[in-house]
C-alpha cells in the first residue's frame, strides 16, 4: 500500500478586516485535512495587523507549519510585515493566477489575501491554487539567491 504524501501543515493569521476570510480559509483547510496553526485574531474586534503578519511568518521561518496564509484589509499590510521575519516570502495575490506564480516564481512561503478585496470563494480558491502549485526553480533559483543575499546583508 503505498503512502499518501503528507499535507503540509499551514499557518494562518489576519487583522480584523481578514478576520471572517481567514476564518473561512481555516475552516475550509481543516475540511481538506490541513493541519492548521490559527495566530489569531479571534473576532473582528480591531486590532494591529502587524502583530498577525509577524506571527504567521515566525511560525513558518521556523519550520513549523510549512506555509502560511495571512489577511488584512487589502492584504498589502500584513505581507509587508510578514516579509519582514528573516526567510519569509510574503506574497499578495489578487486571483489564482497571482497566487500560482507566486509559488512557481517565487516560492513563496506566505500568502498574503485582502479581506476587504477578495471574496471568500476567491481567496479559498487562491489558497487552494497555491497549496498545489509546485515551485519550477530553474531559471528563478538564481533570482531567488539574490533576493536571500539582500536579506542577509541588512
Amino acid at each position: 500500500m503505498t503512502e499518501l504524501p503528507k499535507k503540509p501543515r499551514i499557518a494562518i493569521g489576519s487583522d480584523h478586516a481578514g478576520f471572517l476570510v481567514k476564518e473561512t480559509i481555516r475552516k475550509y483547510l481543516e475540511a481538506g485535512g490541513y493541519a492548521v496553526d490559527d495566530q489569531g485574531t479571534t473576532s473582528e474586534e480591531s486590532v494591529d495587523y502587524p502583530d498577525y503578519g509577524k506571527a504567521v511568518g515566525e511560525r513558518v521561518a521556523s519550520n513549523q507549519p510549512d506555509f502560511g496564509v495571512a489577511v488584512c484589509g487589502s492584504g498589502i499590510g500584513i505581507s509587508i510585515a510578514a516579509n519582514k521575519v528573516r526567510g519569509i516570502r510574503a506574497a499578495l495575490a489578487h486571483d489564482v493566477t497571482t497566487a500560482r506564480l507566486a509559488r512557481e516564481h517565487n516560492d513563496a512561503n506566505v500568502l498574503a489575501l485582502g479581506g476587504r478585496v477578495a471574496t471568500t470563494e476567491a481567496a479559498v480558491e487562491m489558497v487552494q491554487t497555491f497549496l498545489t502549485t509546485v515551485y519550477l526553480g530553474g531559471r528563478h533559483q538564481r533570482r531567488l539567491e539574490k533576493i536571500a543575499r539582500m536579506e542577509n546583508h541588512s
